[in-house]
């Protein structure tokens, strides 16, 4: 008696020790397509409606939140998230992704960088929409700025065309009196 139970409470013990096996992964739950969302939801989202379907799962999921929460926002705040649902939509897949990198960078910034990013926005906002345009056309002309490589580049030593040893420059013969 006493054999078996050692017996089972050493199986048992294997059987917790195991790390989880592949039935215990789960896949990711899909979201629903444009076609099955409600009429409320597809109101709400209209401006990424012809992109919906193909959507990673995550982010239907994240506009799907942001449309339960439309209608406890005030009027203002959803128009405002009617506008840049709209302007999103119109990004291409390079420009959010840059769009994205920008926020996640800024995000992880010091405060007073945040800070100063917040001042230069509010002083944006105030600018009339003649100075905004201007300066909106004038960044669209400038090339967008590559980060610094990581590791300073090796430059080649310089050689001779002959590929053999630098040429050393002659020397005059020492003179005795």
């Amino acid at each position: 008696m006493a054999r078996v139970r050692f017996g089972l409470i050493l199986a048992v013990a294997f059987w917790l020790a195991l790390p989880p096996s592949h039935a215990a992964i789960v896949p990711p739950l899909s979201q629903p397509s444009w076609s099955e969302l409600t009429a409320e939801q597809k109101r709400v989202l209209a401006p990424l409606s012809s992109e919906w379907d193909s959507m990673e799962g995550f982010r239907r999921k994240k506009w799907l939140g942001i449309a339960q929460r439309y209608q406890s926002m005030a009027p203002g705040e959803q128009a405002r998230m009617q506008r840049r649902m709209t302007d999103w939509a119109k990004l291409t897949p390079d420009e959010r992704k840059r769009a994205r990198d920008k926020y996640r960078s800024l995000q992880k910034a010091p405060a007073e960088k945040k800070e100063a990013v917040k001042l230069k926005w509010q002083e944006y906002k105030e600018l009339p929409e003649s100075e905004k345009t201007r300066l909106k056309t004038e960044a669209a002309r400038k090339p967008t700025p590559r980060p610094a490589p990581s590791k300073p580049a090796v430059v080649p030593k310089p050689s001779s065309p002959s590929g053999g040893p630098p040429p050393v420059a002659p020397v005059a013969p020492a003179t005795t009196r």
